[in-house]
């Protein structure tokens, strides 16, 4: 594929990214200032909780777009194999948000049942806070399918990181509904259902969270790929007339896209020529498979 093609291709797909990420800010911020109202104005700790997540949701919303610039950038002096990690960071620094937003959620849930369970009674959540919490539910699980459908078609980890987010956020919501609805409709002794509900909320934000932290501290520790695309690598170059038993793989990722290395085989009495033609057939298949901007190293050795 030539140059320019290339920079154009990923030209388009940084925009997409932004597009995606920008309909998901957009959303965030108008749940977020719904959810702190009827969060405050319906007396609920679950909504509060919610709307804390939401703001978490916009934050990394706007981690996406500063480290999708960043990581687009073409390889220069100082990084020889281009800037696709900050994509990665951007993935790992989204499950350190989570993650401390469900911690402080927990905490405040917890606080608010210990105070329940002195004999202090809690105000019962409004139908406002209800409202909120199904209105949310809707909108986020829309922006969760809109925003992996394109992750899947940008091949972005920062963008399928946000879309889970956006899906625990959803997530989130059922859990805030549930224990707002209950503490309305059971009666005044049920209200600790509202801090109960909000706990329940933080612990599907810590799976969420630790997810996406496994994910990107893996690939910030030159983690491997998984074994199936590693036996796919090997039996591509198998396929290539001439090239025997390919070994030594070595593969990682690089933001979005992949890294290899491998040796392979071929006849000892060939031309240097011959054997640089069948290392270049090998590497073109294997960007034919995983696209151009997979780096390659094949290194040839005498069968």
């Amino acid at each position: 594929m030539p140059y320019i093609l290339w920079i154009k291709i990923k030209m388009e797909r940084n925009r997409d990214i932004y597009k995606v990420t920008l309909v998901g800010g957009i959303v965030n911020v108008v749940l977020l200032i719904f959810k702190f109202v009827a969060g405050i104005v319906g007396h609920s700790a679950a909504m509060i909780a919610d709307a804390i997540h939401s703001f978490s949701d916009f934050v990394t919303d706007i981690i996406v777009l500063v480290f999708i610039h960043i990581s687009e950038k073409p390889q220069d002096k100082s990084h020889d194999y281009g800037h696709g990690k900050y994509e990665t960071l951007a993935t790992t620094l989204i499950g350190a948000v989570l993650l401390a937003v469900a911690i402080g959620i927990i905490y405040s849930g917890a606080m608010k049942i210990t105070i329940w369970a002195s004999g202090e009674q809690l105000k019962a959540p409004g139908l406002l806070a209800l409202w909120a919490a199904l209105v949310s539910i809707i909108m986020k699980e829309g922006v969760y399918h809109y925003s992996m459908v394109k992750a899947r078609q940008l091949n972005s980890q920062a963008v399928e990181a946000n879309a889970w987010h956006h899906r625990s956020d959803a997530l989130s919501s059922i859990g805030t509904a549930v224990g707002i609805g209950g503490a309305i409709f059971l009666g005044q002794r049920w209200s600790v259902l509202d801090p109960v509900a909000s706990i329940i909320v933080g612990a599907f934000i810590v799976k969420v969270a630790l997810s996406l932290l496994r994910s990107g501290i893996g690939d910030l520790m030159e983690q491997s790929l998984p074994d199936a695309v590693e036996e796919e690598i090997l039996r591509l170059a198998s396929t290539i007339p001439g090239v025997v038993k390919p070994h030594d793989l070595r593969t990682r990722r690089i933001g979005n896209h992949y890294a290899i290395e491998l040796h392979i085989l071929v006849d000892g009495d060939i031309t240097l020529r011959k054997a640089h033609d069948k290392a270049s057939e090998v590497e073109d298949l294997l960007i034919n498979r995983y696209g151009e901007g997979t780096h390659i190293v094949v290194h040839v050795e005498p069968e």
